[in-house]
């Protein structure tokens, strides 16, 4: 009834609306509320986005009979783990078996690259944990996901002086970012450091932070798109290196609303974005099918590209 397929480009305009339609009437009918508040179209930046990274990294199954896409997944090959990204399937197939299909053909994926398959997801969604669970991924960490309005005037709250410098990322600081979070997170994602540093779309924002003698201890990445203003993917050797970065992307996002996700165990951190006026808006789970390290410093995940 449903053949599964690569994504091909003139699919995206049917996956954004997918996107749009699976994702805000799942939210709706559980939580009352949608997630994107924009176009359909505009969810086309998930299909663009997978696309530059990795061209044969979407998957969409689609109804035998009719040629309608029911079913949409993408998946992202690093150096040291297979991510798994957003997946959708449309409200009248639910309870069909269609995210199943989608996740074992990846599973496949990860297993013939002898890789661990990491992933985000919502801990609100008991389905999903379910299904992740039942085919063999464990969680690793807790995230807290944090909403603000920033204020067109910037955050208010003063900044500690001993706080690390911080400037934007430049291509010099590839090397050090990638050997940054190999050493706090066991993984490695060069090229989405590249794709974030050349910009070439205008929608991504890449900081990094310096210590004392002036090395990379962190770095912190968002996206201002209307289908998705979040900050994120980042690491930091401590938590005055977050802070400090995560108060750069804060001010880059003057006057709009920003979401973006800290790990729970990160107390202090946490505290300091209620300092910020920031409020929790969901929880999500760092999950893992295979191998991982404990992360020995800070991580914050995002949701385009997958991270965790």
């Amino acid at each position: 009834m449903f053949k599964m397929r690569t994504m091909k480009a003139a699919d995206f305009d049917a996956v954004a609306e997918l996107i749009f339609l699976s994702t805000n009437a799942w939210y709706q009918q559980r939580l009352g509320h949608a997630i994107f508040q924009c176009r359909p179209q505009d969810c086309r930046v998930f299909c663009e986005v997978y696309n530059d990274l990795d061209p044969e990294g979407g998957l969409v199954l689609e109804h035998s009979r009719t040629g309608m896409i029911v079913g949409s997944c993408f998946f992202h090959p690093r150096e040291t783990h297979v991510s798994l990204g957003i997946m959708n399937v449309h409200p009248n197939y639910f309870g069909h078996g269609i995210a199943g299909r989608l996740l074992e053909r990846i599973i496949d994926e990860a297993e013939s690259r002898e890789l661990p398959l990491r992933l985000v997801s919502s801990a609100l969604n008991l389905d999903s944990y379910s299904l992740y669970n039942r085919h063999g991924f464990v969680p690793f960490c807790l995230y807290q996901d944090l909403f603000l309005q920033v204020p067109e005037e910037g955050i208010s709250a003063p900044a500690d002086p001993s706080l690390p410098r911080v400037r934007e990322a430049a291509p010099s600081d590839l090397v050090a970012m990638g050997r940054l979070e190999f050493e706090v997170s066991g993984i490695s994602r060069e090229r989405d450091y590249c794709y974030f540093i050349e910009n070439s779309t205008g929608i991504w924002k890449t900081f990094v932070s310096l210590n004392g003698d002036g090395e990379v201890d962190g770095f912190l990445n968002s996206i201002d798109h209307p289908a998705i203003r979040i900050i994120g993917p980042g690491v930091m050797k401590n938590e005055a290196a977050a802070e400090a970065l995560l108060r750069a992307q804060l001010d880059h996002f003057r006057g709009k609303a920003v979401v973006f996700l800290l790990p729970a165990e990160q107390s202090g951190l946490v505290r300091t974005a209620y300092g910020f006026g920031a409020r929790n808006c969901e929880l999500h789970l760092g999950q893992v099918r295979g191998d991982s390290q404990p992360v020995t410093g800070i991580a914050m995940p995002t949701f385009l590209p997958e991270s965790a």
